[in-house]
């Protein structure tokens, strides 16, 4: 298994931007395809963005393209999740995911970075 911590969420106001890390350890990570969740208070969690970690590969929710921007190094097994643009509703907690190439379930998560947007 992939343990994922995740790092760099906090309090911006509207307009701005943040970089969420995700630092990934433990099995070869060639294996894994990685994502970004988020969840806001009272709605359920939904899907961000995905990058395959052997290519650069990437997809994006409709909410994100062009706004946010996923990408990895392999070098230093991090997964990064750039927001640009933000706005209230973008407040949330993000989740970094990792699922193994083979599967259709994201199995492994972290513990949650808080991403709060001010109006």
């Amino acid at each position: 298994q992939v343990q994922l911590v995740e790092s760099g969420g906090g309090l911006v106001q509207a307009g701005g931007s943040l970089r969420l890390s995700c630092a990934a350890s433990g099995e070869t990570f060639g294996r894994y395809v990685f994502g970004w969740f988020r969840q806001a208070p009272g709605k359920d969690r939904e899907f961000v963005a995905g990058v395959a970690w052997s290519s650069s590969s990437t997809n994006y929710a409709d909410f994100a393209e062009g706004r946010f921007t996923i990408s990895r190094d392999n070098r230093r097994n991090m997964v990064f999740l750039r927001l640009n643009d933000l706005r209230p509703e973008d407040t949330a907690v993000y989740y970094c995911a990792a699922k193994p190439t083979y599967s259709d379930t994201w199995s492994q998560w972290g513990q949650g970075t808080q991403v709060t947007v001010s109006s």
